[in-house]
């Protein structure tokens, strides 16, 4: 990988305002942060996702091309929109940092890494039987499901009231862990965001 490959951040969620403050919907988050961040507006791509293209890092030699994408396919069917945009702005798929909500990881927690499985999570079983494994995952806990409600429910439901109140912050760790990835590798970012 060249330093002059672009890098692709796809948050993953589900479109529309109904599940827009979903904890499924976290990758949309972070991925709304970093296009604040770099000063970009989303805007309609051909490739069935919203797009902000700009940089990141100190101005510079270390700079890097980002793109940040939250495809407009359902959650399950992610692995499209992200093959297209791999497609079209020619990103190695080392390049490609999905970000999505994981159940096995408290609430808030972060989790770094370069391959891997599914873990049952739809968008990463789409990305996978696209792209192949070989992705790097920020993983958001969002825990586990109280009592017996089905998973289902729990990741398509809103943050609790008490989980919002440090759901911002954690939202900012989150980008500051894509940025940390991006600009100064995975060690590095693992070594300080990895909880």
């Amino acid at each position: 990988m060249a330093d002059a490959d672009p890098w692709l951040v796809v948050g993953l969620g589900n479109p529309g305002p109904e599940y827009a403050r979903n904890r499924h919907n976290v990758g949309f988050m972070v991925a709304d942060l970093l296009a604040e961040r770099m000063g970009g507006r989303f805007k309609a791509h051909k490739a069935r996702a919203q797009v902000v293209e700009g940089r990141c890092g100190a101005p510079g030699p270390s700079s890097r091309r980002v793109v940040v994408a939250k495809p407009l396919s359902f959650m399950n069917l992610s692995g499209g929109p992200t093959t297209a945009l791999r497609d079209f702005y020619k990103v190695p798929v080392g390049n490609i940092i999905a970000i999505h909500d994981e159940l096995d990881i408290d609430y808030g927690a972060l989790r770094l890494k370069l391959g891997g499985g599914d873990n049952g999570h739809n968008g990463l079983k789409s990305i996978t039987k696209s792209l192949g494994a070989e992705y790097h995952r920020v993983r958001f806990g969002i825990g586990r499901p109280p009592g017996r409600m089905q998973v289902a429910d729990f990741v398509l439901k809103d943050f609790s009231s008490a989980e919002r109140r440090e759901l911002d912050y954690f939202v900012d760790r989150a980008a500051d862990a894509v940025e940390t990835l991006i600009v100064d590798g995975l060690e590095r970012a693992q070594s300080t965001y990895n909880s």
